[in-house]
């Protein structure tokens, strides 16, 4: 009967481990302990209501680049140091903080226990595992060096994940900031604006036309602010549904590239992922076809993805790379000259990564530049509205004071 097997077995150091197979039996499990080498002293099978209850959860959590650096830094350390794969792994499980990461390491390592390679097994989780990682596993299993291919992958996704830190890090202040305005004029439109209202009301001043209008928005969303927060809902819905779809994805990635001060970021942003993961591929042997495919897939750009994929057919004739990037018309001038360069002296890898380096640079250099932007503009922009709205209340106020005069 399947289930999940508690193993107490001897391996060839001596040492008395205690292990968790998925097995049908326990037999296969037996041939399993046997197949590392070691010898099975008993066997028990767990019932299946002994789930680990911290295992449990309604929404399991995403892992996340810095997870995925650190699986590929402990598996290439314990690697390097000789420690058989199955054995790492089953470190790894323990040593995990993520649930998700750490459920799906625990089934990968079942199904290199039945005999799959480590690409393979991790390629039927491509939710939890990056397809860039798989491939790089792949080729390091095929070239004999994947201790060494795990440390490569280790300083991608470090940086990788610093500048999604940079990135998250500049969109925090705008996104606090315009909240902000929005509580600010939600709460003056719905409590203040009122009770001045009703005062002039009962006097009897005409309301002059900035007044009335700010009114006319104030009763609306008193009245019918349900529909305010549908409306909203649905076109958040809808701008992510549409964003999911290849065509919806590839508009507004275009219109990223056009909109002024962003392009130029998004531009770098792109040039330091797609350089880097080029760099890193081309080291570890995969073709430059499907290395160029990778790389553009990474860099989240449907502007990149599709212009790669109309120069593939024209690096198998052996047009110079550098000349085919130019014609996709994101990367900057100077990432197109350091990959000609490096295509005539034959350092092509070493250029790419430098490139990456330098971009990595600029780029946070150009967040800084676009966040001291941003700032005065969004105070500028809520103090027009604040002030446009006091203003609206206190013109009837004047009007009452002449009133009265």
């Amino acid at each position: 009967m399947a289930g999940t097997f508690k193993c107490k077995e001897l391996d060839l150091k001596g040492q008395v481990n205690e292990v968790f197979y998925k097995a049908e039996s326990k037999e296969e499990v037996i041939q399993l302990v046997r197949a590392k080498g070691n010898s099975p002293l008993k066997i028990t099978q767990e019932e299946e209501s002994s789930k680990d209850l911290s295992e449990v959860k309604f929404f399991e959590p995403k892992v996340k680049l810095k997870d995925i650096a650190i699986f590929c830094k402990q598996l290439s350390t314990m690697l390097a140091a000789g420690m058989p794969l199955l054995n790492s792994l089953e470190v790894l499980i323990s040593q995990s903080d993520n649930a998700t990461l750490k459920k799906t390491i625990k089934e990968v390592a079942t199904q290199v226990q039945k005999g799959d390679v480590l690409s393979v097994a991790m390629g039927r989780y491509q939710k939890v595992f990056p397809v860039l990682l798989i491939r790089m596993i792949e080729a390091g299993e095929m070239t004999g060096n994947l201790d060494g291919v795990l440390i490569r992958m280790t300083e991608h996704y470090t940086k990788e994940n610093k500048i999604n830190s940079k990135i998250k890090g500049a969109m925090i202040y705008p996104m606090v900031l315009g909240i902000l305005v929005v509580v600010v004029v939600v709460f003056l439109l719905t409590f203040v604006m009122p009770t001045f209202i009703n005062m002039f009301v009962s006097s009897g001043v005409k309301l002059p036309l900035p007044t009335r209008i700010l009114l006319g928005f104030s009763d609306a969303i008193r009245q019918f602010w349900y529909l305010f927060i549908a409306g909203f809902a649905l076109v958040s819905f809808g701008m992510r549904s549409l964003l999911k779809t290849t065509e919806g994805k590839r508009a507004f990635d275009r219109l990223k590239l056009k909109m002024p001060m962003i392009k130029v970021n998004i531009a770098k942003i792109a040039t330091s992922r797609f350089t880097r993961t080029l760099s890193t591929l081309l080291g570890s042997g995969i073709p430059i076809i499907q290395a160029l495919d990778s790389a553009a897939r990474v860099t989240n750009n449907m502007v990149v993805i599709d212009g790669i994929e109309k120069v593939s057919e024209d690096i198998k004739k052996g047009v110079k790379l550098s000349l085919l990037l130019k014609e996709i018309g994101v990367f900057p001038p100077m990432m197109i000259s350091m990959v000609n360069i490096g295509e005539e002296s034959g350092a092509l890898e070493d250029m790419l990564e430098k490139t990456a380096d330098y971009y990595d640079e600029e780029l946070d250099s150009a967040i800084q530049k676009m966040i001291a932007i941003i700032e005065p503009v969004m105070i500028i922009g809520m103090a027009l509205i604040v002030g446009f709205i006091v203003i609206s209340m206190m013109l009837p106020m004047f009007d009452m004071f002449k009133t009265i005069g």
